[in-house]
């Protein structure tokens, strides 16, 4: 395989040694002090350091006839807080539960009391530290839109990256993705290649932690539209394309999808499932990943760098320096 550079996610330990030294003055909301340990030179000194933040989502579905109205706990997520409301948005687009942005009534957190829920069969199950609780984001849909508990429950199976087999997740994302349509989008190379140099000065969280993955929106002249950071590469996508999905500005046939890390098949799914037209990683994609981009006509790129990258489908939409698509 053609790795051209080091992943741009990657610190080195010198990096750290700065990050550390320095102390830790205004603090993120994404980040916790946190006190180690340093080694470095067979030296040992007691230090502050700075972590991504790592908590519980829970994500409540209320749904049913305006008379027999149901609510169930679908989802537990560790994500990194912030945009709770962009990521169950995010999150219900892509897995095709919610199609349009009218379908959702509101988004928040319920009262105390009104948290529990008696049956909580539906949610992932996670084993969580004594006296950490889940946040709650509670999602009201139209009394109209139709759920299907059990194909929901199948489809967030067959549509994770959980090591089921790749026939079983395409067949399942055939069915929940809308047809490739045709699209416009073109790119210059030299316009691509600059994307990872201006999406790093944006990562504040990232810069101080070195423990959050970002997905960017770009347009095809290569402005920054949007910027998300997570723990959770999925969770950081969700993000970004719910806070679009409730500006009802989806699909988004005229954006990039830059990822800061590698590119998998879930990640492509949700590319797919917001019309994006076109996913670039600074990372690797894996071979799932690269048979989405080819079945629903998304141009993926892969290995970004400055001066070189990867283009595993669809070629045509990245221009060379003369204008002309780089169509092999």
């Amino acid at each position: 395989m053609n790795r051209p550079g080091a992943q741009l996610e990657y610190r080195s330990p010198e990096s750290d040694e700065a990050r550390t030294d320095s102390g830790i003055k205004d603090i993120h909301p994404l980040i916790r002090p946190a006190e180690i340990f340093r080694v470095a030179r067979g030296e040992v000194s007691r230090l502050q350091d700075a972590v991504a933040v790592e908590e519980p989502l829970e994500i409540q579905l209320v749904y049913g006839a305006a008379d027999d109205r149901k609510v169930k706990s679908i989802s537990i997520t560790m994500r990194t807080p912030g945009n709770d409301d962009e990521l169950a948005a995010g999150f219900l687009m892509t897995e095709g539960v919610v199609r349009d942005a009218m379908h959702i009534t509101s988004i928040g957190t319920p009262l105390p009391a009104n948290t529990a829920l008696p049956n909580r069969t539906g949610a992932t199950q996670v084993a969580l530290p004594a006296g950490l609780r889940s946040h709650v984001i509670r999602v009201e849909l139209s009394p109209e839109v139709e759920v299907s508990i059990s194909t929901l429950e199948r489809n967030f199976y067959t549509t994770s990256s959980c090591g089921v087999c790749g026939k079983a997740s395409l067949l399942a994302l055939r069915t929940l993705c809308p047809l490739p349509q045709r699209n416009d989008f073109m790119i210059r190379s030299d316009i691509l290649s600059s994307l990872p140099q201006q999406l790093q000065p944006v990562q504040a969280a990232f810069m101080q932690t070195g423990g959050l993955h970002a997905a960017s929106l770009f347009t095809p002249g290569g402005e920054l539209h949007s910027v998300r950071e997570d723990v959770g590469r999925h969770n950081a996508v969700d993000k970004l394309l719910g806070e679009a999905f409730l500006r009802d500005a989806v699909p988004l046939r005229n954006h990039l999808l830059l990822l800061s890390g590698r590119a998998s098949f879930e990640l492509l799914q949700k590319a797919v499932m917001g019309g994006i037209p076109m996913v670039a990683a600074i990372g690797a994609p894996s071979s799932l990943a690269i048979e989405v981009a080819r079945e629903f006509s998304i141009t993926l790129v892969g290995f970004l760098r400055p001066d070189s990258f990867n283009i595993y489908s669809t070629p045509e939409r990245v221009l060379g320096l003369n204008g002309t698509s780089y169509n092999c």
